[in-house]
């Protein structure tokens, strides 16, 4: 009986594991190591790779083949000038060779020379007999490079070769996304599809699609049809949860996610869907039930400490909403979002002097919305540190130049710490910028309500304006 491809494979791997434990000697096809050595690189076993490299090239030491394997392994441990001088010997004897390109074009690769790593594999194409690889591989050089719309043509020729080759389809659609062409992709995805109509992969990328471009209900038939094609499909599942959420439907959200966890094992994203669907239908013990599973599940989920903090901020618990912020940050303390959320939890303790930090740091990552420039000079305000809630405000208006409310403010702090020059002109020109929120200021400093000189600045603005 003919052995398949594989037999083959492991009995040579099995006679070569038994010479090695011996002093025997056996010999192999040049095929039959070819086919050892593919074998150890393939599971990581590079030692024994260049074992049977070795031992190939002394039983068939003219083999093109064995010695492009060799260059392999050298290229792996970056051995790049013995490679290429072995390249150089290879290519004297066989100059239409396409894998001696394709091992240049992985040297150059590796040097992070893509563009010349391009041209290794454009000559390896016009030699080929079977270009289906290297199309792949100018696919990964171009996406190194950037260059999208190239990448997008490489991977689709690869889909052509191969309509069930998922990994490119993915590399295809993935392109569309980075180009943000929605509209590329779903023409794409339904050609595709009426070629493979069963195409789970297809119908769960299109899903995505729709869902980018907000067409819910396109997206959910999509989803239902990659179930219908592979009704163990977990992510077709989320995903249908997902636009689900967004339709409103949070009880048929909660059933696709809980098929997720059904089928396989519970995850924590699973849980913090469910459990915001449960907030959102005023199911607040079930919520909470669910995001402690879900940081049980994942205690490194930031995002699962984050809804238990939002849960507990809602219902005014700010001691326990201090509690799990904290340990978001101390999973990414890199998110402004997090520590102004914290700084605003201080706020509504009074806790300003943590308020304060939790603002600077929210600042210092990035976080430059106006709501925190406000809150954090209010902040510094109520410490009395007029000057520092000056220079907050300073570089509030540097965002928010013709922003009357902050104006106004930086105006009263000049006046409490006596620059009544600075804040003559900062008044008259918030009274410029706005003249209706002078409430606000009249509420915030009353103290200077009855202060000639503002008086007169008020009323030389009512005059110019009527």
């Amino acid at each position: 009986m003919a052995l398949e491809p594989n037999e083959n494979q492991d009995r040579s791997v099995t006679k070569f594991e038994s010479m090695l434990k011996t002093d025997d000697v056996y010999f192999f096809d040049a095929e039959d190591f070819e086919d050892i050595i593919h074998h150890y690189l393939n599971i990581g076993k590079i030692a024994l790779g260049k074992k049977a490299i070795q031992i190939g090239l002394k039983q068939h030491p003219h083999s093109l083949e064995l010695k492009l394997l060799k260059v392999e392994t050298l290229v792996f441990e970056d051995q790049f000038d013995t490679a290429e001088k072995l390249l150089d010997e290879l290519q004297t004897l066989d100059s239409s060779n396409e894998e001696i390109f394709i091992q240049r074009a992985n040297i150059l690769s590796k040097q992070d020379d893509h563009q010349g790593a391009v041209s290794m594999l454009m000559q390896a194409l016009s030699v080929a007999e079977n270009s289906f690889d290297i199309y792949s591989l100018l696919g990964m050089e171009y996406l190194f490079m950037d260059d999208f719309e190239k990448a997008k043509v490489s991977f689709t020729k690869c889909v052509e070769f191969d309509d069930t080759d998922y990994a490119s389809l993915y590399n295809v659609i993935y392109c569309y996304e980075f180009l943000e062409d929605f509209d590329g992709a779903i023409l794409y995805l339904n050609e595709y599809l009426e070629r493979n109509p069963y195409c789970q992969v297809a119908w769960h990328q299109l899903g995505k699609m729709y869902y980018a471009k907000s067409m819910f209900k396109e997206a959910l038939t999509a989803f239902d049809f990659a179930i219908i094609s592979e009704d163990s499909f977990l992510g077709a599942y989320f995903e249908k949860g997902k636009v689900l959420e967004k339709l409103g439907k949070y009880n048929e959200a909660i059933e696709s996610y809980e098929t997720t966890i059904n089928l396989d094992d519970p995850t924590s994203h699973a849980y913090l869907r469910i459990g915001r669907c449960h907030e959102k239908l005023g199911n607040d013990d079930l919520a909470k039930y669910y995001y402690y599973n879900t940081v049980h599940e994942d205690p490194l989920l930031d995002k699962g400490w984050l809804a238990i903090t939002e849960y507990y901020t809602k219902k005014e618990d700010y001691h326990k909403a201090q509690r799990y912020i904290n340990k978001a940050i101390n999973i990414d303390g890199e998110n402004p979002m997090y520590w102004k959320k914290c700084a605003k939890i201080y706020m509504a303790l009074d806790n300003l002097d943590e308020a304060d930090f939790a603002f600077k740091q929210a600042v210092d990552l990035g976080n430059f919305e106006l709501d925190t420039w406000q809150e954090w000079a209010a902040v510094l305000y109520k410490l009395k540190d007029y000057h520092s809630a000056s220079q907050v405000l300073l570089q509030g208006l540097e965002f928010y130049p013709e922003n009357a409310e902050m104006s106004f403010q930086l105006a009263g702090l000049y006046i409490k710490t006596n620059k009544t020059l600075l804040a003559k002109e900062k008044l008259s020109y918030a009274l410029q910028l706005n003249a209706e929120k002078v409430v606000d200021f009249k509420e915030k400093f009353p103290e200077f309500k009855n202060v000639k000189w503002i008086l007169d600045i008020l009323k030389r603005n009512k005059k110019a304006s009527t």
